[in-house]
């Protein structure tokens, strides 16, 4: 954890603060990097070497996805310079790792963060710059496993489901449609603690597909749900989960708000979008699924966000820095455990805000390349903690210049669409629903967790530093009795009206009896 989230006023006046190294030549890259801090005495066995376990390996590894493996030193010796340019380009398309969250505003604190630090950006530069010594082999940490593309980010699933083969032409044009349901595979109702996606084709260990959209992949993504299907072919329960996309990361739900997968179900799509990697490929996707324990009862209500627009957007020709906007009021209190961007070729940016009242507050914002689409989970104790009525804003920021590689001709305007040189602009995260006791129970626990007094701040509680009075037994009493006191009056108001129903029911009755 990189910062703390809690900042000392001195008023209650708060402002809002504001490598896959896919096809990297070795030996080259000098621009965009970090200035190296006195570091003469980096070495590979005792800098990076844990560097790259902790933050590449998984996927920089033999048989795996990214197209070089940085397992050993001489792995990774003729990737040196490569590697300090592209772990020092900042959170922009292109940087390795892939995580785009900007440190310099909004939460910091993430689960799953495999971004480096500025010391450790510094470490790759100084590594590089001083002729990528090997060091002495006694400081090499032991070895991780491998297992190539067939690794489980989130770990061994409890059960995998897996959908039916596609092909797509090398030379074909993007396709959006339906695939076949297919059985989960459970025949109990089970909480699900947390979902990942894999796409497994037969191209991942060549070197041969072009640089495009998702690389060697073709699921873009895939927008699903699973459905317990009758002998009429309706549907009689069912769930929605969050979306796949090319290279995103596993979803790990709150720990008190799992959503259920219903006994007997069906994983169901009308909505996969393909895009070709250059390749005649044969492709499928991998469910893994992880329950909770059985007996698991939820506290909260999972649910997806509903933010985005993705019908009235305008994308002008040869110019970058273009927003979008789009705006959602929150119906309950809510925690928002995930902020998702997801924008087609054009996006290089996406911020999430929060307003309540004349406070505007930035959650996160973060970089897009629409290569490797990321999702960001909060730490336990900083997701946002957001009463109803919040107002979520959602600012986008599109390229439609030659500068980003994704667009195939910056000369063309662009609108909304499903292909991936058209537009979407969505947030795709999620989060639960908290009633008002469930709601105050969780600041209350914020508050002890940080310390927080009534002149502090925390990013993404607004009635964090709100602190409840604390009431005598007496008052609990008087409170207690006014909202029974208001309930009789509303019962005895709601029988007068059915009273009052009845009577002139009867009365219309008696009228058409004598007519």
């Amino acid at each position: 954890m990189r910062s703390h989230p809690v900042h000392h006023l001195t008023s209650a006046v708060c402002a809002a603060l504001c490598v896959g190294l896919i096809l990297a030549v070795p030996g080259t890259g000098t621009a965009g990097q970090s200035e190296p801090a006195d570091h003469d005495e980096v070495t590979f066995t005792k800098d990076i070497a844990p560097i790259l376990q902790r933050s590449c390996q998984h996927c920089h590894q033999p048989d795996s996805v990214a197209p070089m493996s940085l397992i050993t030193y001489e792995d990774a010796r003729p990737w040196a310079r490569a590697m300090k340019m592209r772990t020092g380009m900042g959170p922009v398309a292109g940087v390795m790792p892939p995580w785009y969250v900007e440190r310099n505003i909004g939460i910091q604190e993430y689960q799953f963060d495999p971004s480096l630090s500025p010391e450790e950006i510094a470490k790759m530069a100084a590594w590089a710059d001083n002729g990528a010594p090997r060091g002495n082999p006694a400081d090499m940490p032991p070895l991780k496993p491998v297992g190539g593309a067939g690794l489980w980010t989130a770990g061994e699933p409890d059960l995998i489901t897996v959908t039916e083969d596609l092909i797509m032409a090398g030379d074909a044009p993007d396709w959006w449609g339906e695939i076949t349901p297919v059985s989960v595979g459970i025949p109990n109702d089970r909480y699900v603690a947390s979902v990942e996606i894999r796409e497994v084709n037969d191209v991942l260990d060549t070197e041969d597909s072009r640089e495009t959209v998702g690389g060697r992949f073709v699921f873009h993504h895939m927008i699903w749900s699973t459905q317990v299907v009758g002998d009429d072919g309706r549907p009689s329960a069912a769930s929605f989960w969050p979306v796949h996309e090319v290279g995103r990361n596993a979803d790990v739900f709150d720990p008190d708000g799992s959503p259920l997968l219903h006994a007997n179900s069906k994983v169901v799509s009308d909505s996969v979008h393909l895009h070709s990697n250059g390749k005649d490929t044969r492709s499928h996707l991998e469910i893994g699924w992880r329950f909770q324990p059985e007996g698991y009862e939820p506290k909260f209500r999972w649910s997806l966000r509903p933010l985005g627009n993705a019908v009235d957007i305008d994308i002008r020709p040869n110019e970058k820095n273009q927003e979008l906007h789009a705006y959602y009021v929150l119906p309950e209190n809510t925690k928002i455990t995930t902020f998702e961007p997801h924008l087609h070729a054009p996006g290089a940016r996406m911020c999430l805000e929060a307003i309540w009242g004349i406070n505007v507050e930035t959650l996160t914002c973060a970089g897009y390349d629409h290569n490797w689409v990321r999702g960001y989970q909060y730490e336990h104790g900083y997701e946002p903690l957001l009463p109803k009525g919040t107002i979520l804003h959602i600012i986008g920021e599109m390229d439609n210049t030659e500068a980003n590689k994704n667009i195939p001709d910056p000369r063309n305007w662009q609108g909304s669409g499903n292909r991936s040189v058209s537009n979407m602009f969505i947030d795709l995260g999620n989060g639960v629903s908290m009633s008002d006791e469930q709601f105050q129970a969780a600041m209350q626990e914020r508050r002890e967790m940080h310390n927080i007094g009534r002149n502090d701040h925390v990013i993404g509680c607004p009635l964090c530093q709100v602190i409840p009075e604390e009431l005598t037994a007496e008052a609990r009493i008087a409170a207690a009795d006014k909202k029974l006191k208001a309930a009789q009056t509303a019962l005895e108001a709601a029988e007068a009206a059915a009273a009052a129903a009845r009577a002139e029911a009867a009365a219309q009755a008696q009228g058409g009896q004598q007519q």
